[in-house]
């Protein structure tokens, strides 16, 4: 422990008059070789603090007997603070570390260089794989990482997952536009307007079933987020949008109501078998795969039906994981994945947790690595195909 002295104190110590009578007696001059023992003894010592790397001061986290106790889990969140990934991962942050045994401290890092990359980059140069340090993704990050951009130094299959939480997206209209049903999106005199983010960002999935169902789409990018979006559509400035889960009741409820705006489809879930399915939290919405059956009597072309359902379990399905570094032991990973698993399926949690997960659970079952193993291993043809329709479509270039 640091004591602090004031300048008061040491001027009262040291600075004040001493009387001869108060002077010490002179003492022997040391022995030189009793000296030079010493000095080499603290130079010895200083040395191994130094190649040690502190560790002397710092020991090794005890994450494998079971026990957090007297840890602190450091949280890497690659995004700005405040914002919707920043607010998932402080909540389940925090309720996973109070639910771990030993009730560890929980210590949130903001790193939102990049749009996430700088801040993924340095986890995984890092990290300490002792258990105490585990990495946010989102898709944000994990759209860079799909297609390989250059700034990015991290391979999601050097990580290992903790768990993982789904969400969902509804592609909605301008009745002004003239949209009243999916039939609206083709053969039209005029293309809708798409308003965007950015291509290579959470965008990309909504301009790929734009993309497979051939739809009459032009898009503007450069908004700051979704809300600046649907503010525009409103105003007429653009056609066609998507919100998630969590916003799209606020956003878009209000204009269905009063008939400005329609829902068309959900983007959909990837099950566990690999096959696209309605979105639980909107069932009665059609996917983007029976659009295409209703507008074209058929299945759409296998191959861009794969590389639509390939970015939409990254992008949607797994869209938030937690992630702990590849040399993290097994004890101190399973203790947390379990810890999420209890977590997920406890009823207060999930009443608690209705919001800010948009209903949708937390996955960390026993098979949730193999799992999301599988979804990450991206064929080279959907990537290609992602990048062509980029630099075709979009007039991106991806060195």
């Amino acid at each position: 422990m640091t004591q602090h002295v004031s300048k008061e104190d040491v001027a009262a110590s040291g600075d004040q008059d001493v009387s001869p009578a108060q002077e010490a007696p002179d003492r022997p001059a040391p022995n030189p070789r009793l000296a030079g023992a010493i000095v080499a003894g603290f130079t010895a010592l200083a040395v191994g603090v130094s190649v040690l790397g502190g560790d002397l001061l710092n020991p090794a986290a005890s994450t494998t007997d079971g026990d957090y106790s007297g840890e602190t889990v450091e949280m890497m969140i690659p995004l700005a603070e405040g914002g919707g990934t920043d607010i998932w991962a402080r909540f389940v942050g925090a309720e996973l570390t109070e639910a771990v045994p030993g009730s560890p401290g929980l210590a949130p890092v903001n790193d939102d260089g990049g749009e996430g990359i700088l801040g993924t980059n340095h986890f995984m140069t890092a990290a300490k794989p002792d258990g105490t340090e585990v990495l946010v993704s989102t898709a944000s990050t994990v759209v860079p990482y799909l297609l390989e951009m250059p700034a990015v130094r991290y391979d999601f299959t050097e990580l290992r997952p903790i768990l993982a939480n789904g969400t969902g997206a509804v592609v909605y209209a301008r009745t002004g536009a003239g949209v009243r049903s999916v039939e609206d999106l083709v053969d039209r005199d005029e293309p809708l307007v798409f308003g965007g983010i950015a291509a290579t960002s959470l965008d990309l999935t909504t301009l790929l079933a734009f993309d497979l169902l051939s739809a009459d789409v032009d898009s503007t990018f450069g908004f700051e987020g979704r809300g600046p979006v649907n503010l525009a559509l409103q105003r007429g400035e653009v056609d066609i949008d998507y919100q998630t889960t969590t916003s799209y009741g606020p956003a878009v409820d209000p204009l269905v109501e009063d008939g400005t705006a329609v829902p068309l489809f959900s983007l959909g879930q990837v099950d566990d078998e690999g096959e696209i399915v309605r979105d639980p939290n909107f069932p009665d919405l059609p996917t983007v795969v029976e659009v295409y059956e209703q507008l074209y009597g058929g299945q759409p072309d296998p191959e861009s039906l794969e590389t639509y359902r390939a970015i939409l379990a990254l992008t949607y399905t797994y869209q938030k994981a937690l992630w702990v570094p590849e040399g993290t032991p097994d004890e101190a990973l399973e203790l947390l994945r379990s810890t999420a698993e209890d977590l997920g399926a406890d009823p207060e949690f999930q009443k608690s947790a209705a919001e800010v997960l948009g209903g949708y659970p937390i996955d960390a079952s026993p098979d949730l690595a193999e799992r999301i193993d599988e979804a990450y291993q991206v064929d080279d043809s959907v990537r290609e195909d992602v990048l062509e329709l980029l630099e075709t479509d979009y007039d991106i270039t991806i060195d």
